[in-house]
């Protein structure tokens, strides 16, 4: 059951990396951009682990310099008790001056770790930024040429379509504007006619007026 299981989820897997070639192959840009999308929380997340370990670096000098000044302190603390002869004193001191030092000595450690380790970061973060911009970069390089190819394809389409097509863009736009002139014209001299044979109508009804006998 489990390896039914198994291979029903590598089949799933399988074609789902399939349509991301697919989807890829057909729409570079889209892709670019989901990547993009990736890579900006990745390198987000990096800066926040930068951050955190510079806190971190800070906190061990923080510690490292209390147990160094405490480990002094107790040193002075132990050569007076020492002097006055106060056993006690003197091994109370003794170990809190070993203790003390110790800690330092481990704080100091951890904090160069913790320089070295933020370099590391610090230098992995600056490499993600130059990473992304240059994907932002190649994004833009991608579009202008898609919208040049897309400028051209769809230039081409027109162009064929006026030389192959009787019945293209341009050809039905030019037959359009020619049945505005004929229709224009055509009304134009329909009104000139009518008025003509008006003016010739009441000029002979006046002729015929006046020659009528009295």
């Amino acid at each position: 059951m489990a390896n039914i299981f198994t291979r029903m989820m590598d089949s799933i897997s399988a074609d789902l990396h399939e349509m991301m070639d697919e989807k890829e192959q057909k729409n570079p840009v889209a892709s670019l951009n989901h990547y993009l999308r990736q890579s900006e929380q990745e390198t987000e997340k990096v800066r926040k682990l930068v951050e955190r370990q510079y806190r971190l670096k800070e906190e061990f000098s923080k510690e490292y310099l209390q147990a160094r000044d405490m480990a002094e302190k107790r040193k002075s603390q132990l050569e007076v008790a020492n002097k006055a002869g106060e056993a006690q004193l003197l091994e109370f001191a003794k170990r809190e001056f070993e203790e003390y030092t110790a800690r330092a000595e481990r704080m100091e450690a951890s904090r160069n770790e913790a320089e070295q380790q933020l370099a590391v970061l610090e230098q992995k973060y600056e490499d993600m930024k130059h990473r992304l911009k240059d994907m932002k970069l190649k994004r833009m390089e991608l579009m202008g040429r898609e919208n040049i190819a897309s400028a051209h394809y769809r230039m081409n389409t027109v162009m064929s379509e006026s030389v192959d097509q009787p019945y293209s863009r341009f050809g039905e736009l030019e037959n359009y504007i020619q049945n505005m002139e004929y229709k224009v014209n055509s009304s134009y001299y329909k009104n000139t006619f009518d008025s003509k044979i008006a003016q010739l109508e009441k000029e002979m009804e006046n002729r015929e007026n006046v020659t009528a006998p009295s």
